[in-house]
């Protein structure tokens, strides 16, 4: 089996169409960067990072040799881990688990950085591209799942919201205006409150970030998400909360469990995972290679499988960019629970285009 002998992705939609069945769409990093990798790639946010003024960083992506920030913060944590059982100096526990919060702000620095500045910075053309993919699914009734931090999701689906393309598409991630006054007192003007506030739109939610996103803050009290006002862009708003030392719900570094036991201490974030653990009929992925660190999403989609026959996710469309790919997919086939496994050429899917 090569790249080219597997189906495209239009291909895998067209079949899924065929047999009626609901169909949701899990997406990674390689999503983003099919819209710029000079932005989103590892590579980028590394080089980011190596550039800020922090020698410790520095030597740490020049000794590990690497770029991934999973590996670097997995092993900082074992470190850590390690020299609390040698009974390693105080000092130096602390020193190594700071390094590793720094690391883990910075990453989030760097994706704030980079990011680009407002909706209007995406292509008109790229834009209504991207909504004809997300539309695929949420308009016949599908959920849409990201594990990214950025922008891109969001800004297409509300700069495409009114136009006559999006007349059936209706993206819910959730967040709404709480209402303030008495809802049965109809002599007083309504008041809602001024953040969006998670929860109020719950019940009809088909957009979700598994690990958060660039404006979504825990307050400690609410689950919020920034937006846009007459005064600031979003991003910029965004900005200001993270000078003030504010930062965004990001589920940043460790392997499958560590990641989950977070995800489990926030009232969104767990409710997006038992969404994913709870769909029914077919999942799609793009640009997700279920790596070392992506244990828990493999144990939702099992969780899935796992339903009642009438309930029950039944198969999985893994998109690949490479024979690699290919090989590290067939590596870990075993790990499914789910009745169908299908792969799919994700060179084919032109989201942006």
């Amino acid at each position: 089996m090569d790249i080219n002998s597997l189906p495209t992705y239009e291909q895998i939609i067209e079949t899924l169409n065929k047999k009626n069945r609901v169909k949701h769409l899990l997406f990674g990093n390689g999503f983003s960067m099919s819209y710029d990798p000079t932005i989103f790639s590892y590579n980028s946010l590394s080089s980011f990072i190596q550039n800020i003024d922090d020698e410790l960083l520095k030597l740490l992506f020049e000794r590990l040799k690497t770029k991934n920030f999973e590996t670097i913060m997995q092993q900082l944590d074992s470190f850590a881990e390690i020299a609390e059982v040698f009974q390693v100096d105080a000092y130096i526990i602390e020193k190594i688990k700071a390094t590793n919060e720094k690391l883990k702000t910075s990453l989030i620095d760097a994706v704030r950085s980079l990011h680009p500045g407002h909706v209007f910075s995406i292509p008109e053309h790229k834009s209504k591209a991207c909504h004809r993919f997300l539309k695929e699914y949420l308009a016949k009734n599908g959920f849409v799942f990201s594990t990214n931090y950025d922008l891109l999701p969001y800004w297409v689906l509300m700069r495409n919201s009114a136009t006559e393309d999006a007349a059936d598409v209706h993206p819910n991630d959730g967040f709404g205006r709480e209402l303030l006054s008495d809802p049965d007192d109809f002599n007083s003007e309504r008041e809602y409150s001024n953040d969006l506030i998670w929860g109020v739109n719950k019940a009809g939610q088909n957009v979700f970030y598994l690990h958060g996103a660039l404006p979504i803050f825990d307050t400690g009290v609410d689950i919020i998400k920034e937006v846009y006002n007459s005064e600031h862009l979003l991003m910029e708003n965004i900005n200001e909360r993270m000078n003030r030392g504010e930062y965004p719900i990001f589920i940043t570094a460790g392997n499958g469990n560590e990641k989950l036991t977070n995800i489990m201490h926030n009232k969104y974030l767990s409710h997006c995972y038992e969404t994913l653990s709870s769909i029914g009929g077919s999942l799609v992925t793009f640009g997700f290679n279920f790596g070392d660190y992506d244990t828990h999403v493999i144990e939702a989609i099992n969780a899935a499988a796992k339903q009642s026959k009438d309930k029950r996710l039944y198969s999985v469309y893994i998109g690949v960019y490479s024979d690699a790919d290919i090989a590290q997919i067939e590596k870990i086939k075993s790990k499914f629970r789910v009745k169908k496994i299908h792969l799919y050429n994700a060179r084919t899917a032109n989201i942006w285009q």
